[in-house]
């Protein structure tokens, strides 16, 4: 189990394995954990305070850190200096995080293509839509699988990584935040459990899968 794959610890990967095949072979888990957040008519978390603030803090946290860290990379270049060692190496770490699993795999390739309807759009929650278990394309024209807010939570994760100090605090931070986005979403009816799962482990493999490669040091997963 200790054995690696692309820097990445065999049990990580199987894991994946289990919980992918879990969701398709057991579809009805989606179904159940959706309608423990299902009141009859609505999802009674949809459009509460801290649904929404949840929902709407991702896009700008992400923008701050990205732009935070472009900002101590110039000033880093142009004054010779080494502030948190943000060099170009950790630039082109954090576009690759930020963009292929969040960005390209998941909202381009998955979300724009798969077709499935959210919960709320199914007829098992209100909606017109048949409902379709996880990693089965759909023709019906939805954008639930997968999650593209989970997914750009955890990409904090690459951030947390580059601590040279208190890595386990950060690492705890942004694991809880994409937590909390992860069980918002679900809980308004956006996203299914498998959707922000999914989301969760394209995420985590690319990110460390990316540290492996780019920063030269071993992880730990």
């Amino acid at each position: 189990m200790n054995k690696k794959y692309l820097h990445i610890k065999l049990s990580f990967w199987l894991l994946f394995l289990f919980s992918s095949l879990l969701f398709i072979l057991f579809p009805q888990v989606d179904l159940f954990v959706s309608t423990l957040f299902y009141d009859g008519n609505s999802f009674a978390a949809k459009g509460t305070w801290i649904e929404k603030l949840l929902y709407y803090s991702v896009q700008p946290l992400i923008i701050t850190f990205a732009l935070s860290t472009l900002a101590i990379f110039a000033y880093n270049f142009f004054t010779k200096n080494t502030i948190l060692n943000v060099n170009a190496k950790v630039v082109l770490y954090l576009l690759l995080v930020l963009g292929v699993a969040p960005g390209l795999i998941v909202n381009v390739t998955l979300k724009e293509n798969w077709g499935r309807a959210r919960p709320a759009e199914t007829t098992n929650f209100g909606g017109t839509k048949e409902f379709t278990p996880a990693f089965i394309p759909s023709n019906q024209g939805g954008y639930s699988f997968s999650c593209g807010h989970n997914a750009a939570a955890f990409s904090l994760i690459g951030f947390a990584l580059l601590a040279q100090e208190r890595r386990r605090l950060w690492m705890g931070l942004a694991l809880s935040y994409g937590v909390l986005v992860s069980i918002a979403r679900v809980a308004a009816g956006g996203h299914f459990l498998s959707d922000v799962v999914t989301s969760f482990f394209i995420v985590t493999l690319f990110t460390y899968i990316f540290y492996a490669l780019i920063m030269k040091e071993k992880n730990k997963i």
